[in-house]
């Protein structure tokens, strides 16, 4: 199988230079300036859960692809999308399935209406970063690929894709509740991202001043209620998890969201949050929370 990674940074360049590493056929979609680093530098990941990893990656620079490719594993920023769906459009074929694992829910429904049936599912779980060197560091030892058709069925390309990942060096799944996945990890995701960005710390921080927890807890809450607006209620030995991680004192965890906002980058504020609050209000929901987390990113959006 020809797998086409489009992005080899933190989360495109760890699980597509795993499957590398394992002796798949992939390529790296890239612009100019990562291709430069890439030729220069190698591919370099750095784990001390997994191991180091230091290869010659196959590129292809933007505007340089020739046909479709069996599989396209889109890993962008959610802000890059729209320019990351012209750059791959010639590598999807007929016989092409695109797996996003972007943030939330909102690019899943724009790849589909523009490349309709050919558009799985996906979630990954890795915590990664690039550092100032272009190389991928591994922050914890989670790393987890899931990914399967948007109506649950366990079809030939899915098993097909299924077996050209296993075995890679990370946990790879096919599922049937593809969907509901990605509402998990959204809901997941926004409250982490709305709890350390909004009060500028990890969690345990947050839960070390009074007023913290219940501030946590009650954001979680508010957007899991959007999720079950939604058709995709979290279950409830996942809710009492996430109350319990996200309203530990003694958590060191933070967000991708904060440690870019904290870098001053670009950060993924409309796709994570702000698509939320727009679905709590479609639904009339009373989210006042999650409402002055999207200020907040917004405010650091239009000064940064």
């Amino acid at each position: 199988m020809r797998i086409l990674i489009v992005g080899a940074g933190a989360t495109g360049g760890y699980f597509g230079g795993r499957l590398a590493a394992a002796g798949r056929d992939v390529s790296f979609l890239v612009r100019p300036g990562r291709a430069a680093q890439l030729r220069a530098g190698g591919l370099q990941i750095l784990s001390p859960s997994h191991g180091d990893l230091t290869l010659q990656p196959q590129i292809v620079e933007t505007g340089d692809l020739a046909g479709p490719y069996d599989a396209v594993l889109l890993s962008v920023k959610a802000y890059a999308l729209e320019g990351a769906m012209t750059d791959l459009a010639p590598a999807v074929g007929p016989e092409t399935v695109l797996v996003p694992i972007l943030n939330g829910m909102r690019h899943l429904e724009t790849l589909t209406e523009r490349y309709g049936t050919a558009v799985l599912g996906g979630v990954c779980k890795v915590a990664t970063e690039l550092d100032a060197e272009g190389r991928i560091r591994q922050l914890a030892a989670l790393q987890e690929l899931s990914y399967g058709e948007q109506d649950g069925r366990l079809s030939p390309r899915v098993e097909r894709l299924d077996a050209a990942l296993q075995g890679a060096g990370f946990a790879a799944r096919a599922s049937t509740t593809i969907l509901q996945d990605m509402w998990d990890k959204w809901v997941m995701l926004a409250t982490l991202g709305g709890i350390t960005c909004l009060m500028r710390g990890p969690v345990g921080a947050v839960n070390s001043v009074p007023g913290g927890g219940a501030f946590a807890a009650s954001l979680l809450q508010e957007i899991a209620s959007v999720a079950a607006a939604s058709g995709h209620p979290p279950a409830t030995a996942l809710m009492q998890r996430l109350a319990a991680g996200f309203t530990d004192p003694a958590s060191t965890q933070t967000s991708s969201m904060y440690r870019d906002l904290a870098k001053g980058q670009p950060i993924e504020g409309a796709q994570i949050i702000g698509d939320l609050l727009a679905r709590a209000r479609g639904f009339g929901l009373e989210t006042p929370l999650l409402a002055t987390v999207d200020v907040h990113l917004g405010v650091y959006g239009a000064t940064r």
